[in-house]
């Protein structure tokens, strides 16, 4: 179980990106290991920036959403929700073409805050890009109010 709140299968959370950004982007988890949660995105006019690599911003779309789906995987989910509240991202190799993987690992798993490392590569496991991703824990009791 490591890591996370609840014992969980990687089809448990399909859910997570259906009718959202992730799905847009053709982001698909892939791998729930007991201290990370992988996907992996292909590269396509969806992901591409005009000189046809891909787009920093998909990049990071990528890391906000397996971070965030991670994040939300650590707290009890009938009492609190976790969001995005800082990411930065270094792009760090152009992708022109197949998949990029993405790893997100935890750095700090506070009360109120979650740190996490994520880490793109392309298909021969070179680095793409890295990015740290801050979440906000929040109660979902300040939601009803």
């Amino acid at each position: 179980m490591g890591i996370w709140f609840k014992e969980n299968l990687l089809s448990d959370l399909q859910w997570t990106t259906k009718d959202t950004l992730a799905e847009t982007l053709g982001i698909e988890l892939t791998e729930l290991t007991p201290d990370s949660l992988k996907c992996r995105m292909f590269i396509n006019s969806n992901t591409m920036q005009p000189m046809r690599f891909l787009h920093g911003g998909a990049s990071t779309a990528l890391a906000e959403t397996l971070g965030s789906i991670a994040s939300n995987m650590i707290v009890d989910q009938e009492k609190y929700f976790c969001v995005g509240l800082e990411i930065n991202a270094n792009h760090l190799r152009p992708v022109s073409s197949g998949y990029v993987y993405a790893e997100a690992k935890a750095i700090h798993l506070g009360k109120n805050t979650h740190v996490w490392n994520i880490e793109i590569v392309n298909n021969k496991g070179k680095l793409v890009c890295v990015s740290r991703l801050t979440t906000a824990v929040i109660s979902v009791t300040k939601l009803k109010q």
